[in-house]
């Protein structure tokens, strides 16, 4: 089955960058109830996943990706 890489790891950029922006405003409550972890853990995977796009973006073109 062939997958575009790019489209998954838009995808799941995405939702992380939309947990982060959701997780934001409770910023009070997370520290309150030892919770922050999670918005770290959304900001980190919004990170991870912008850094990742250039090297999706080179093993599409040298042909790794199908």
């Amino acid at each position: 089955m062939a997958v575009d890489a790019r489209r998954v790891l838009l995808a799941g950029t995405a939702a992380f960058g939309l947990a982060f922006l959701v997780l934001l405003p409770f910023w009070n409550w997370l520290g309150e109830h030892q919770h922050r972890v999670w918005l770290w853990t959304a900001l980190a995977g919004t990170v991870l996943g912008l850094l990742a796009l250039p090297l999706v973006r080179k093993h599409r073109d040298e042909g790794r990706l199908g």
